[in-house]
């Protein structure tokens, strides 16, 4: 509730590494100029919120308050703020907030902004009733997408839009997509829609029909590189979700002259045989989500398409079953938490 010039946040947090999500209360001060509050009415959980969660990244705060897939209300905005108003519907991502100063920011990748501030890293993020941002990481959402699925756009969605308008992917292009969970179902929907010709690797033969009806052409089992010898040297662009290690040489065989290798899973290492890439020119490149512009195009693209998540929705009272559903594997494909 907001009373006075303090703001008081009913949340779900982790106490301590280790420790599952419990209740939580905290307080906000005075509203600042930059600022925008937003009740929260649905957050999706990605799993980036496990690994703070476990201070897997080491730069965790305890107590913890997660979420990074935020869609709600504005609830108040503070004296600079122009593009956004009470009553709004937003989203809010993994950033908070930038310098908007920088050579990244002012060329319009704030999302490289070495000052940003992560919603879930310093600061308490949307599993809790209101969530506290800056400026123009707070993203009005189009009227023909629904509040409560739109959330998982915000991360998940926008981490594998940005590499189509980074790379500038045609309809001409063949994509591959590795890994068909929370960020490769999307990534098929998308692009489909963009016109490519789509192909899913899944190590689950029970996926390969759905990947067909998310937007893959055709589909490859991502565990037997005796499948790829018919599509070696096919592929303009393959953009890998997981973060398990897989036979990098065999994927790279299926690059086209200049194909590139993109990583968006979090990868601690991989080992690449450069001399084969030399003769074809391949390369081999990661991304992080996209910055304000490209989430609002995302956006514009979702509702033109009429492409939302596939979500599974819990209470929020319910967030540690929720969580659990994630780490056993077993969302489909997305998880949103409704309060």
């Amino acid at each position: 509730m907001i009373s006075g010039k303090m703001t008081v946040v009913d949340a779900y947090a982790v106490k301590e590494q280790g420790g599952n999500f419990e209740k939580f209360t905290y307080e906000l001060p005075a509203i600042g100029e930059e600022d925008i509050d937003i009740e929260v009415k649905h957050v999706g959980i990605c799993h980036s919120d496990l690994s703070m969660a476990k201070n897997e990244w080491g730069m965790t705060s305890y107590p913890f308050v997660g979420g990074h897939e935020g869609a709600g209300i504005v609830k108040a905005v503070g004296s600079s703020i122009k593009h956004v108003v009470p009553g709004d519907r937003v989203g809010l991502g993994w950033h908070a907030g930038y310098c908007n100063t920088c050579n990244n920011c002012t060329s319009g990748d704030h999302n490289l902004c070495k000052s940003s501030e992560p919603t879930i890293v310093g600061r308490h993020g949307s599993f809790g009733r209101i969530v506290r941002a800056k400026g123009i990481s707070v993203i009005k959402i189009p009227d023909a997408l629904d509040l409560a699925d739109v959330g998982p756009l915000f991360c998940g969605g926008v981490t594998v839009f940005n590499p189509l308008v980074q790379y500038n992917i045609t309809p001409l292009s063949k994509v591959a997509v590795v890994g068909i969970g929370g960020l490769g179902h999307l990534a098929l929907m998308f692009l489909r829609a963009w016109g490519c010709h789509v192909t899913a690797f899944t190590s689950n033969p029970e996926k390969a029909e759905e990947c067909l009806k998310l937007g893959a052409h055709d589909t490859l089992n991502s565990r037997k590189p005796e499948e790829f010898e018919a599509h070696k040297g096919e592929y303009d662009l393959i953009l890998v979700t997981v973060n398990v290690k897989l036979d990098w040489d065999a994927y790279l065989s299926l690059l086209a002259p200049k194909g590139r290798l993109h990583f968006l899973g979090a990868q601690q290492s991989v080992e690449l045989p450069v001399f084969p890439m030399l003769f074809s020119q391949l390369s081999t490149s990661s991304s992080p989500v996209g910055s304000p512009v490209v989430i609002r195009k995302m956006l514009e693209f979702c509702a033109r398409h009429n492409i939302k998540p596939k979500t599974e929705h819990f209470p929020v009272e319910q967030i540690n079953e929720a969580i659990t559903h994630l780490e056993e594997g077993k969302a489909r494909y997305r998880i949103v938490l409704d309060f």
